[in-house]
């Protein structure tokens, strides 16, 4: 079974000695088109067995480790069913963006105990007890409100979460994140939370066909945190960059990437536009 979706694939030419160039002569093609959905456990085997081979690749031209880099699968407007099987391939840690369907699909899997959650979109104060509950990570912090709905609510429940910092290295209106300039005055406010573990900074690259473009944001988002390191305070983390999504993450691993959030690579194309998860700011 196909359903319809749009994705970036990224080509390479080989040259006459057939090595591959350099990455910076790579084409990322946005296109409507299709990936395969995958329907049994099989299919998630093959297809997470596919994304791995490609990190691995990624690695090695980046001069990285394999090891270097975690594969949080994203399993927005997935069913509950397929989850399961793709949990069955090996799934333990899953990236949704809405929380409410996140929270759904927690109470609804409860009996997968070893099955945790990543928060990867944006967060209303209102749904901060939601994240507080049940998730295991949250990456889209980019507001001191929400930092301190947060705190209040973990506090309350005798937990805490790990979180990444959202920085909007793209500039676009239709993103979140913090400017770049003012993430280090952000990152000097967190230790007042100390419910939060500051782990590193998540960022969505530009939706370009133009792998440079792609790769800016990547590389900004790099050496922002190489100079935010320098003074970071004492218990914020920055060891890692989530960045990278099904058509970008293999320059996103070039560029640095710890975490890489792949969605339809693995679970098949979706039906719902990406602005229906990304929707712009208001």
């Amino acid at each position: 079974m196909i359903v319809p979706g749009q994705f970036y694939s990224r080509t390479k030419s080989v040259n006459t000695q057939g090595r591959e160039p350099p990455s910076d002569t790579s084409t990322l093609h946005y296109r409507h088109g299709q990936w395969p959905r995958a329907a049994t456990v099989e299919d998630f085997r093959r297809n997470l067995a596919a994304v791995q081979a490609r990190i691995d690749a990624a690695c090695r031209r980046a001069g990285r480790p394999s090891a270097s880099v975690r594969l949080l699968p994203v399993s927005k407007t997935v069913d509950e069913a397929r989850i399961r099987l793709s949990y069955q391939a090996g799934c333990r840690f899953l990236g949704e963006n809405k929380v409410q369907e996140a929270q759904r699909k927690w109470e609804a899997m409860a009996d997968l105990t070893d099955l945790r959650w990543s928060v990867i979109g944006h967060l209303q104060t209102n749904k901060a007890g939601l994240v507080a509950r049940f998730a295991a990570e949250f990456q889209a912090l980019d507001s001191l409100r929400v930092a301190e709905a947060l705190e209040r609510r973990l506090q309350a429940e005798g937990r805490s979460l790990d979180v990444f910092v959202q920085v909007n290295t793209s500039g676009e209106n239709s993103k979140y994140g913090l400017p770049p300039d003012q993430a280090g005055a952000f990152l000097r406010a967190l230790p007042a939370f100390p419910a939060l573990r500051v782990r590193g900074l998540m960022t969505l690259a530009v939706m370009s066909a133009e792998a440079p473009r792609v790769r800016r944001c990547f590389r900004l988002l790099r050496e922002l945190r190489d100079r935010l390191r320098q003074d970071a305070p004492a218990g914020i983390g920055l060891d890692e960059l989530s960045m990278g999504m099904s058509g970008d993450y293999e320059i996103a691993i070039e560029e640095g990437a710890t975490v890489v959030r792949v969605g339809q690579a693995i679970y098949g194309a979706r039906s719902t536009p990406d602005n229906f998860y990304w929707p712009a700011p208001s």
